[in-house]
């Protein structure tokens, strides 16, 4: 199902608490998958590569090269908000985020000043877990399409929904 050329990139700050959740359930269910873990800080890094990254790196510049690589980047959603994460993101490495032609699968977190509107409030875990499966599908339909561009422009449509 999965093609060699799949790379899921797992972004998270602060303790690494989303990104090590992600991690153990796309580990679960696609134990051949790449992940490559990018903490904003050592602590977070640590916690992922303990779930089972395939690679691990920290910092802005770690962010930056990985997201120019990836085939699907998870995080939370404050991973593509300046300042976010406590200001653990940098505007750079936000703007890689949001630049980066990988799809974007983020986990709503209502917290630090930004609300998302039409997220019903339910507990991260299922957030996390609908999160899991979004990306399974989208590396899935990567393998079964070759990568093709659905969206126009190098990107693949997503609802949160």
């Amino acid at each position: 199902m999965m093609g060699e050329i799949d790379m899921v990139t797992i972004i998270d700050g602060q303790g690494g608490g989303i990104g090590r959740a992600l991690i153990e359930g796309l580990r679960k269910k696609a134990p051949e998958l790449e992940i490559v873990a990018v903490g904003t800080n050592a602590l977070a890094t640590s916690a992922m590569l303990r779930a089972g990254a395939s690679h691990a790196a920290t910092g802005e510049n770690a962010v930056i090269h990985c997201c120019g690589k990836a085939t699907v980047i998870a995080g939370p959603i404050g991973i593509v908000l300046a300042d976010a994460l406590f200001g653990e993101m940098s505007a750079a490495m936000a703007a890689a985020v949001a630049r980066s032609s990988a799809t974007r699968v983020l986990v709503p977190v209502n917290k630090c000043g930004t609300v998302i509107a039409g997220v019903p409030e339910q507990p991260i875990a299922a957030y996390v877990a609908d999160a899991v499966e979004r990306v399974l599908r989208l590396v899935g339909e990567e393998s079964a399409c070759g990568g093709s561009d659905t969206a126009g422009k190098g990107q693949r449509s997503v609802s949160m929904s």
